[in-house]
């Protein structure tokens, strides 16, 4: 899947569009943004990770992602399950990154009893 370029409003609405999202909040100047671009692109290629849908925010950009981000540096992570936040972080490695979409690809929500 294409990684899907977004502002606050879209990712309210792409977060319920699609059952599984990961989203990357980065900021201008941000060594550690650039240097996980390549693998967030990668894995959004990868057919493992076809049922995901990849978010990209510039967190200078929006104000609601902005909130987000006063708290915590980029890049920033979150991922979604139909709509619902699951995680959130700021991840520095490729391996952290692999780690939230795994844990992405197989979580099954606990059934109400």
């Amino acid at each position: 899947m294409k990684i899907i370029d977004t502002n606050d409003e879209g990712l309210r609405t792409l977060i319920h569009d699609y059952p599984k999202v990961i989203a990357k909040f980065t900021s201008a100047n941000c060594a550690v943004c650039e240097l996980l671009a390549p693998p967030f692109e990668k894995f959004a290629a990868e057919p493992a990770y076809q049922g995901i849908a990849f978010l990209r925010l510039d967190s200078d950009q929006n104000p609601v992602a902005k909130k987000m981000m006063d708290e915590r540096v980029a890049p920033f992570f979150v991922i979604y399950y139909k709509g619902r936040m699951l995680e959130c972080d700021t991840l520095k490695t490729e391996e952290e990154v692999k780690a939230y979409l795994v844990q992405l690809l197989n979580y099954t929500p606990t059934p109400v009893v």
